[in-house]
C-alpha cells in the first residue's frame, strides 16, 4: 500500500466493481452510498446524462465528508436508441443481449472527483464501443447461467465470460467499461495532489 493521501478520498459508489477498480490505485478510501435519483431527463443525451448523475453521486456526499476528494461515476448504454440498464432478471437480460447482438453498442461512463472542501470540481466522460458478435440463444443461455450478470447495464461483464460475446472494443480506457475510467481518474487525483506512482 502507497502512503495515504492527506486528504481522505471518498468513492461515492457502492458499487462492488468501481470498488474494485479504485483499488486497483493502492490509495487508502471509503464507500458512500450517494442516494440520488437516476431517472433520464426528458430528452437528455446519454453523454450528458452520465456526467450530471457523476457530478449528482459526488456533491450528494459532500456533506458526510466536507475535507474530501470525492469521486463520483456513473454509466449510461445504449443501442439502436435504446437504454440498457441494469437487466435485474434472467429474462430481462435474454432480452438485452438478443437486442444487442450483432450490433454496437454504446457505454458512456462520467466521472467527478469533487475537492469538497475548496469546491473544486472536475468531470469527464469516456465513451466505450463495444462490438457485440452474432451470438446464438444457446450461447446467451449458456452465458446467463454461468455469469449471471444481472447486476450490470448491458448484462454483460467483460473481466468475466462477458469477454466470449465481444468481438471488439473502441475505447481509450477499457476499465470504463466495468465503471470508472482510471486513466481520467489518475489524471484528477493527481491535479489534487494525490501521489500515485
Amino acid at each position: 500500500m502507497l502512503k495515504p493521501p492527506a486528504r481522505k478520498v471518498v468513492l461515492a459508489s457502492t458499487s462492488r466493481y468501481r470498488r474494485e477498480l479504485l483499488s486497483r490505485l493502492q490509495i487508502g478510501f471509503d464507500c458512500a452510498a450517494p442516494n440520488v435519483d437516476e431517472t433520464p431527463r426528458e430528452g437528455e443525451a446519454p453523454d450528458i446524462q452520465a456526467v450530471r448523475l457523476a457530478v449528482t453521486k459526488a456533491h450528494a456526499v459532500k456533506h458526510v465528508w466536507p475535507d474530501a476528494l470525492i469521486i463520483g461515476s456513473d454509466q449510461v448504454a445504449t443501442t439502436a436508441g435504446t437504454l440498457l440498464g441494469k437487466p435485474g432478471t434472467h429474462e430481462q437480460a435474454v432480452h438485452q443481449l438478443t437486442v444487442m447482438r450483432g450490433r454496437a453498442v454504446s457505454f458512456f461512463t462520467g466521472l467527478c472527483v469533487l475537492n469538497a472542501h475548496t469546491g473544486r470540481e472536475q468531470s469527464a466522460m469516456v465513451p466505450v464501443t463495444v462490438h457485440m458478435r452474432n451470438y446464438s440463444d444457446a450461447q446467451i443461455e449458456r452465458y446467463l447461467r454461468a455469469d449471471q450478470p444481472y447486476d450490470c447495464a448491458g448484462s454483460a461483464r467483460i473481466e468475466k465470460l462477458g469477454i466470449t460475446l465481444i468481438e471488439r472494443l473502441e475505447t481509450d480506457d477499457p476499465n470504463a467499461l466495468i465503471g470508472l475510467p482510471l486513466i481520467a481518474l489518475c489524471d484528477m487525483l493527481q491535479n489534487e495532489g494525490i501521489e500515485l506512482p
